[in-house]
C-alpha cells in the first residue's frame, strides 16, 4: 500500500512540474520568447495600410502536445520507485519521473521534425508605425509593396 501511495505521489507531482512546459504560442509570434530580433516593430495586430520595408525567412518551433513526457515521466518514476527503500525510494521515484519526462518531451520533438519555415514582414504604416507580422507564406509580396493589415496577415493593396 506504501508502494502504490508514493507512485500516485511521484506521478501527481511529475505531471504537475510537466504541466508548465506545454506551449500553444503561434510559430515565432510570441512577444515573451521571440527567436529574432524585431528592431522596434511592433506584433500588435492592426488593421491598416503601409509598405513593407523588409522581409525575413525565420524558422518556426518545433510543438509538442505533452504526451511524451507524461509517457516518459510515468516510465520514470516506474523505474525510479525500484530503487532504494524508505526516503530514499521517495527520491529516486521523483526524480525518475521527472528525468523520464525531460527525455520523453525531447523524444516527442525529435518525432515531429522541424517545424516549417515562417516569414517576418516588417511594415511601416502611413501613420509612420512600424508593424511586424508572422506568415506561412509570402506569396506575391515584395520590399517595397504596399499592403493592407487584416486580422494579421498582409495583402497586397
Amino acid at each position: 500500500m506504501n508502494t502504490t501511495r508514493t507512485l500516485v505521489a511521484a506521478a501527481f507531482a511529475a505531471t504537475a512540474v510537466l504541466s508548465g512546459c506545454a506551449s500553444n504560442a503561434p510559430y515565432g509570434n510570441n512577444p515573451n520568447n521571440n527567436s529574432y530580433n524585431n528592431a522596434g516593430y511592433s506584433n500588435a495586430p492592426v488593421q491598416g495600410i503601409g509598405t513593407i520595408d523588409s522581409i525575413q525567412v525565420i524558422q518556426g518551433r518545433a510543438q509538442t502536445g505533452g504526451g511524451g513526457a507524461i509517457v516518459g515521466g510515468l516510465i520514470g518514476a516506474l523505474a525510479g520507485n525500484q530503487v532504494g527503500s524508505g526516503g530514499g525510494r521517495t527520491a529516486a521515484t521523483v526524480a525518475g519521473g521527472v528525468a523520464g519526462a525531460v527525455v520523453g518531451n525531447n523524444v516527442e520533438k525529435n518525432r515531429a521534425g522541424d517545424a516549417p519555415e515562417m516569414y517576418q514582414i516588417n511594415i511601416r504604416m502611413e501613420n509612420g508605425e512600424y508593424r511586424s507580422v508572422t506568415q506561412d507564406t509570402v506569396g506575391d509580396l515584395r520590399v517595397g509593396n504596399r499592403v493592407r493589415l487584416v486580422d494579421g496577415r498582409a495583402y497586397r493593396y
